[in-house]
């Protein structure tokens, strides 16, 4: 069966945090050597297939998920483990990081599935918990990682950042002075909270960094070759038309955006890019906090009410649909509102289904098009969204004004 592994590798104690074109050349690095390893022999000519891999860089290091075929967890663990060392060591830039984690994270489903395939004399435990800890005694003692200071140094320094948070208390996470309608505690408001400041900065260089990609090797990301971090995070339906000037422009909605995350009195979501952008940033915030040993359910029930509090309903997730294999799929002529709308309403009518005369507050939804530069249409009259991000609609490449 195929096991995901998740690998968590750190740079070298006291080492500076890496840049934003260090983290892209880190996961050129990183994406070359693992493709270019498809299987691996294991004991008694066993073989474990690597199938596929996502690679996340952030300025302590990296977290890995890689898609391994194996009997058993056991071995999944171990032979990806061993890939990921002969990458770093055969890697003279990366020969000095460490190993933090290599585990299989099972659901229930696949634990019990995974106990199945591993039958016999030599079987592990029936019990999940206890075969994950004999397996992490079987590995070799010294094996490099974060210790208990490396966490809480992380811990701090994300509670920290919270106050900087400015747009969003902590009741925006779950926290509130009065037990019984409390979510979370203090200290695990701060973490969430902590941790979108902290990887605001990260969206910002590599959202840069993609651009300075795509620039050189464009015409789309579509048909690029590069490695790019935020851009390949967007709904891969529309991969040719994130453009450079696309890319500009969402550069420019990410900056706005976090600037107005540290400012009180932010408001709502202006438009369906910041939504996409928010999504992105509670990924990478969760990234974060696992590479460090920070991420547990509380710390997700706090993302989970931020995003409850931010998002005005979640219609932005539906593009990234795995079954919407055809662009057409979100533009169909016979249902213009998308299959999510039975009545077949196609967002431009008022309440008692008249349309709207000044066309100002109520709009086709971005969400049902397949033009991403609608993405950037303001939701509302009061939404702001910076002029460069939001040029006239109709506006192409070659005639908007920031083309030139």
């Amino acid at each position: 069966m195929t096991y995901v592994v998740t690998v968590g590798v750190s740079t070298p104690e006291g080492a500076s945090d890496l840049d934003a074109l260090q983290r892209e050349g880190v996961v050129h690095l990183l994406k070359s050597g693992l493709e270019s390893i498809e299987a691996i022999e294991g004991p008694d000519g066993m073989e474990v297939g690597i199938e596929e891999h996502v690679i996340a860089v952030h300025p302590g290091g990296a977290l890995l998920k890689v898609f391994a075929d194996a009997p058993a967890l056991e071995f999944a663990e171990d032979a990806v483990h061993g890939v990921i060392s002969e990458v770093l060591e055969l890697s003279e830039l990366l020969a000095d990081w460490e190993i933090a984690k290599c585990e299989v994270e099972l659901q229930p489903d696949s634990a019990q599935e995974s106990l199945d395939a591993a039958d016999g004399p030599d079987a592990p435990p029936a019990d999940p918990a206890e075969r994950a800890r004999l397996h992490a005694l079987s590995r070799p003692a010294g094996e490099p990682g974060r210790d208990a200071t490396d966490v809480e140094t992380m811990r701090l320094k994300l509670r920290s950042l919270a106050p900087r948070l400015a747009a969003f208390p902590l009741a925006c996470f779950g926290y509130t002075d009065n037990e019984a309608v409390r979510i979370v505690n203090r200290e695990t408001a701060e973490v969430a909270a902590g941790a979108l400041v902290y990887v605001s900065e990260i969206l910002v260089d590599e959202l840069f960094a993609d651009l300075a990609t795509l620039e050189e090797d464009g015409p789309n990301v579509g048909e690029s070759d590069g490695v790019f971090m935020i851009l390949d995070d967007l709904p891969q339906q529309f991969a040719a038309q994130y453009t450079v000037l696309f890319s500009r422009r969402l550069a420019v909605a990410a900056v706005m955006l976090t600037g107005r995350f540290h400012q009180p009195g932010f408001g709502e979501l202006s438009c369906l890019a910041e939504e996409l952008l928010t999504r992105i940033l509670l990924n990478q915030a969760e990234v974060t906090a696992d590479l460090y040993g920070l991420l547990d359910d509380d710390v997700s029930r706090a993302w989970q009410v931020f995003a409850d509090h931010v998002y005005e309903d979640s219609d932005h997730e539906w593009l990234y649909d795995p079954t919407l294999d055809d662009l057409d799929d979100l533009d169909d002529e016979d249902d213009p509102a998308g299959p999510d709308d039975p009545a077949g309403n196609d967002g431009t009518a008022g309440n008692d289904g008249t349309a709207e005369a000044d066309g100002t507050d109520e709009a086709a939804d971005p969400a049902r098009t397949t033009d991403v530069n609608d993405w950037f249409t303001p939701f509302t009259q009061d939404s702001f969204v910076h002029p460069y991000a939001a040029f006239e609609a109709g506006d192409t490449e070659e005639s908007s004004p920031q083309a030139g």
